[in-house]
């Protein structure tokens, strides 16, 4: 654990905007196909923050043709471009696993006015 620490603590971590769970972001991701690089845009609800530090991770939720999808991206990853919040959202939990068994309007989150 120390050699994490020492390796954190000597890193510059990647400033990403405040987000929370519930909340709707669009996440760009740097694709590498061949010789070539683009960034795909990946739009979904924060379902899960976990960890700290330089192992933080955040998990992203979509529906894409009627089948859910999942992506679960570092904090400090060299592949994530950029994330910027579509819509706040209103939640009373810290995880929202309870999503994946929803469909429909159901499986909506509140808009935080």
């Amino acid at each position: 654990m120390d050699a994490i620490k020492i390796i954190e603590a000597g890193s510059a971590q990647k400033q990403l905007p405040d987000f929370s769970i519930g909340d709707t972001v669009r996440v760009g991701v740097r694709i590498r196909e061949g010789k070539n690089e683009r960034v795909q845009m990946f739009e979904g609800t924060v379902i899960a923050i976990k960890g700290s530090g330089i192992s933080k991770t955040f998990t992203v939720r979509r529906i894409s043709y009627g089948v859910g999808i999942e992506r679960v991206f570092p904090y400090n990853s060299a592949n994530v471009d950029s994330v910027e919040i579509v819509r706040r959202g209103k939640v009373r939990r810290a995880k929202l696993y309870y999503l994946r068994s929803r469909v429909g309007k159901s499986a909506k989150v509140k808009a935080d006015i």
